[in-house]
C-alpha cells in the first residue's frame, strides 16, 4: 500500500474527496479540515494499492491538485487492515508488477543529479578498478562494478524517452557525460602517480590478463549480457526491489572498461583504450535499448490490463446496482 497526504485549497475538498472514494483500490479516506497551512486549505489522506496508485496520482496532476496544492506519497511497511485487504483485492492486477510512473520519474531524476557525491562515487569506483586491471584482480573489479553509480543516469535516459521528458534525458546524459569524464581523468592522473611509485608499470598493462583481459575487448557478448542486464535493472527499479540492482551492477563492463580506457591512455596504449571506449559505449547502449524496450512494454501491457480488469468491475458494479434496483421494485 501506498500512503497518500493532499493539501488542498478547501473549496476542493469535496471534490478530492468524491475522487478517491470513486478510485477501486482505495481505504482509510480522511479529512482533517483546515489542517493545512501552507498551501492554506484542508489535509486529506487515504492508502491506496500500489497497483491503483498510477492511475490516481495521474488524475491528480490532470486535475491541477499539483499547482493548487501538495501530493505526498510514502510507502506502507505493513497495514492491519480489513479495509487495506478488500482494497488491494479490488485493484487490478498485483502490485509487483505496478508502475508508479510519478515515481519513477522522481526517483531517476534524483539519481541522475550530477552531484559531489555522484562524481566522488564514480571517481573511486574507476580507481578501485584500475587497480583491478593492473594486477588482474577479479575480485577488484566485481567490487567496482557493484560500487559503481552509472545505472541511475542510464535508467533516467530510458525513462526519458518513454515518457518524452527532455529535460530528464539532458540532465542523465549531462551526469553520464561529466561523470565518466572527471573519473577517468582522475584515473590517467592517478595511474602517474602510481607509476612513480613504481606500483603501476606498463608491463602491467600488457601482460596477459586472464582475469580481465575481456574488458578492452568488447564482443556480441558484451551486447547481449547489457540487454539482459538493462531489462533486471529496469524492473527491480519499476517493482521497487533494489536489491537486485547490485546484481545488474556487476553484470555490465562500464565502471571497468572507463578505468582500463584510462590507464591505457596514460601508457599509450591506443589499441586497448579504444578498445574499452568501444566496451564502455556498447554496454550504455545495450542498457538503454533494453531498458526503454522493458518500460515499453510494461507500459503497454499495464494500460491494457488496467482497463480490462477496471471495465469488469465497473459491469459487477452496473450489474450489483441494477439488481438491487430491480429488489427494491419488487418490493
Amino acid at each position: 500500500m501506498l500512503h497518500l497526504r493532499i493539501q488542498c485549497p478547501a473549496a476542493r475538498t469535496d471534490e478530492v474527496v468524491g475522487l478517491l472514494r470513486d478510485t477501486v483500490g482505495t481505504a482509510h479516506l480522511a479529512v482533517l479540515r483546515g489542517a493545512s497551512l501552507d498551501p492554506a486549505g484542508d489535509v486529506v489522506m487515504c492508502d491506496v494499492a500500489r497497483e491503483a496508485a498510477d492511475r490516481l496520482l495521474g488524475e491528480l496532476r490532470g486535475r491541477g491538485l499539483y499547482d493548487d496544492g501538495a501530493v505526498c506519497v510514502d510507502h506502507v511497511g505493513l497495514t492491519l487492515s480489513r479495509r487495506a485487504d478488500r482494497a488491494e483485492e479490488a485493484a487490478p492486477g498485483e502490485a509487483a508488477d505496478a508502475v508508479v510512473w510519478e515515481s519513477l520519474v522522481e526517483e531517476t531524476h534524483e539519481e541522475s543529479a550530477l552531484s559531489v557525491t555522484f562524481l566522488a562515487m564514480l571517481g573511486v569506483a574507476t580507481l578501485l578498478a584500475a587497480c583491478g586491471v593492473m594486477i588482474d584482480s577479479a575480485i577488484l573489479i566485481v567490487g567496482a562494478m557493484a560500487l559503481g553509480p552509472e545505472f541511475g543516469p542510464v535508467a533516467g535516459v530510458c525513462v526519458a524517452l518513454v515518457q518524452r521528458r527532455p529535460r530528464l534525458a539532458g540532465r542523465s546524459l549531462g551526469a553520464l557525460l561529466a561523470g565518466f569524464a572527471v573519473a577517468m581523468a582522475l584515473t590517467v592522473a592517478f595511474s602517474t602517480v602510481m607509476d612513480a611509485f613504481g606500483m603501476f608499470t606498463a608491463g602491467h598493462l600488457d601482460a596477459a590478463r586472464p582475469q580481465t583481459g575481456f574488458i578492452w575487448a568488447p564482443d556480441r557478448f558484451s551486447f547481449v549480457v547489457a540487454l539482459l542486464a538493462g531489462a533486471a535493472g529496469t524492473l527491480s527499479l519499476t517493482s521497487s526491489k533494489s536489491g537486485a540492482l547490485v546484481g545488474v551492477a556487476i553484470s555490465v563492463t562500464t565502471v571497468p572498461a572507463a578505468a582500463n580506457a584510462a590507464v591505457a591512455l596514460s601508457y599509450g596504449q591506443w589499441d586497448q583504450a579504444r578498445g574499452s571506449s568501444g566496451q564502455l559505449l556498447l554496454n550504455l547502449l545495450g542498457i538503454v535499448v533494453a531498458g526503454t524496450l522493458t518500460l515499453l512494454v510494461q507500459k503497454g501491457f499495464w494500460a491494457w490490463h488496467t482497463e480490462q480488469t477496471l471495465g469488469e468491475h465497473v459491469h459487477r458494479v452496473q450489474q450489483s446496482r441494477a439488481a438491487h434496483h430491480h429488489g427494491h421494485r419488487g418490493l
